[in-house]
């Protein structure tokens, strides 16, 4: 099984993908039992939702920022605005 049980939702999008990375390897190499790979497989199908959900709000962020005339960040703006 992988090393950590943290909640998934509970982990910063460097932890879901460390983990993420482990459960591939494991998969990858097949010397995992049936059982375990399914839920590895489970765990994987979280921890890369987790990473993805992590990159729009990262995306979502940056977006945000709203600059001067000279390209100097100036603060953020709410996405919905025009």
């Amino acid at each position: 099984m992988t090393e950590t049980q943290t909640p998934v939702e509970e982990m910063s999008f460097e932890q879901a993908m460390h983990e993420l990375e482990r459960v591939v390897d494991q998969l990858e190499r097949g010397d995992v039992a049936l059982d375990a790979s399914i839920a590895l497989y489970e765990r994987g199908a979280a921890l890369k939702k987790r990473c993805e959900d992590e990159l729009k709000r990262a995306e979502e962020k940056v977006a945000a920022i709203t600059l001067d005339a000279n390209g100097a960040p100036t603060g953020t703006q709410p996405l919905d605005a025009g």
